[in-house]
């Protein structure tokens, strides 16, 4: 099969297939790398199943953010068995609550069906872009310093992370987001400093010729200083230099007038919105 070398040129599959598999590979990786130790706490379990992978982590202090399953419908349909699997490893990890993030050209005829047998219901909408690599690299211009983290950095990286998205600064939860820029596991992971503070965070993802834009966060306080812009230049390049030839990125979608200033970034940065995702919510107190 010819490899379009443009988002337009892409058919429905193939966007799909990236854009799905990109995110599964880099959330498997973050969760399976953490710490012995904070897994244990934390209750975290990763399997991958049907073709996609299935995140839980049945003390999260979030109430629930990482509790995934995602990546389906690629190598595999889903079916009201798959979900059923799906669903018994959250139950055996005591989470009350689970995400499935499904695209929508995975949705079999049967879903309405299946969401009714199992008590999921629809959520929020997610918003899936891609990028070749083919497009110029927009240039940006921030007070700020930005580059590569070192192993010094990494404690300040993963408190900006839970502070800039608003998560509890958990000790086990900062040693997770710490897994996350383990090089060796395909992370390359950006700050942003003024003077000698770090104020932001930003992760990027490698697996083969695909990478993923795995999420940035800024300090409240320290927004509106160019961060964002500078971290998707910056990833930008280094996914070049690595020789990826697609990005892929999500956020959410915009809504009754509330803007998502994450959005327009990435659609500056040369990203194109190729499908909403819905997130489907499953809760345990369902009989």
């Amino acid at each position: 099969m010819k490899v379009p070398t443009d988002v337009g040129a892409m058919g429905v599959t193939q966007a799909t297939a990236l854009a799905e598999s990109a995110e599964a590979e880099f959330m498997y990786a973050f969760e399976t790398g953490a710490p012995p130790s904070a897994r244990s706490a934390l209750g975290m379990t990763a399997v991958r199943l049907g073709g996609g992978v299935v995140l839980a982590m049945g003390a999260d202090p979030t109430g629930g953010y990482w509790n995934k399953a995602l990546g389906f419908g690629v190598t595999e349909p889903v079916t009201d068995a798959l979900v059923r699997a799906v669903l018994e490893v959250y139950r055996a990890s005591g989470s009350a609550v689970a995400v499935l993030q499904l695209a929508p050209a995975a949705l079999p005829e049967d879903w309405d069906d299946i969401c009714g047998r199992h008590g999921i219901v629809g959520g929020t909408v997610w918003a899936k872009l891609l990028r070749s690599a083919g497009p110029e690299i927009r240039p940006t211009t921030t007070e700020l310093r930005v580059g590569r983290i070192g192993p010094g950095d990494v404690d300040d990286w993963s408190r900006v992370y839970c502070a800039g998205f608003e998560m509890p600064e958990d000790p086990d939860l900062v040693a997770f987001f710490g897994s996350g820029t383990d090089e060796a596991r395909g992370f390359h992971s950006f700050g942003a400093w003024s003077g000698d503070r770090l104020v932001a965070a930003a992760n990027l993802h490698v697996s083969g010729t695909v990478a993923a834009f795995c999420g940035a966060a800024t300090l409240p306080g320290e927004r509106r200083r160019g961060a964002q812009s500078a971290f998707m230049a910056a990833r930008l390049a280094e996914a070049t230099r690595l020789g990826c030839e697609w990005m892929s990125a999500e956020t959410w979608q915009e809504f009754d007038g509330h803007v998502n200033p994450s959005l327009h970034n990435m659609e500056r940065a040369g990203f194109v919105q190729v499908y909403d995702r819905r997130n489907w919510v499953w809760r345990e107190e369902h009989v």
